[in-house]
């Protein structure tokens, strides 16, 4: 089944949505409650995005699409949602004239991300046990607990991705993660940033 476009896009800035992830959003303003309506009436289809690094009124030129796998409607006119990731897009083009709608629709493309509809096959080439020593360390160095038990249970594309999505990175840092052509490419870029965060810190420590 081809994926759609146009899609509504809903911008978040610092927020990402890799595929088969699910993200929680807590849905309030009246715009994008708007939209989670209609995404209901339809194909529970929305396109989380980036606003653009240099123009917050423009958007980055990649984003992802979600379904609303669950939700659950709150008093005062809310929502709890979980979107669950599908693709990455490319922006094409914001679609203006659509006056009735109060939040924003665009054209999107998924050509490049078709890989994105498949399991990742680059896992054996990603060092494993390099990732959850620097994920130990940095954990150690930011000072926040990890239940390693549910990590050693974790597959490696869940494990890459809650990582990059929980990580306290900036949004230029953030989408380049989210462009990352492959899981390998991801974590490795991760845990470049996670080292040189400590080394700066501490440019002692060793962490290979």
């Amino acid at each position: 089944m081809p994926l759609p476009s146009p899609i509504p896009i809903f911008p978040l800035e610092g927020l990402l949505l890799f595929p088969r992830a699910v993200l929680p959003l807590h849905i309030f303003e009246p715009r994008y409650v708007a939209m989670v309506d209609a995404a209901l009436k339809a194909d529970r289809h929305i396109g989380v995005i980036q606003p653009a690094l240099d123009d917050k009124d423009a958007l980055s030129a990649v984003g992802t699409l979600g379904r609303i796998s669950h939700f659950e409607e709150l008093p005062q006119n809310r929502y709890m949602i979980g979107l669950t990731g599908i693709s990455r897009f490319n922006l094409v083009q914001e679609i203006e004239d659509l006056s009735d709608m109060p939040y924003r629709v665009a054209d999107v493309s998924y050509k490049s991300f078709s890989d994105d509809l498949e399991m990742p096959e680059d896992l054996s080439e990603l060092d494993r046990k390099r990732f959850e020593k620097v994920l130990k360390n940095y954990a150690k160095f930011a000072e926040f607990e990890l239940d390693w038990s549910e990590i050693k249970d974790t597959d490696t594309e869940d494990l890459v991705n809650s990582c990059v999505m929980a990580s306290p990175y900036q949004p230029r840092e953030r989408q380049a993660l989210l462009e990352a052509a492959t899981l390998k490419e991801r974590a490795e870029m991760l845990m470049a940033l996670a080292e040189v965060e400590m080394s700066r810190s501490d440019p002692t420590q060793t962490m290979q």
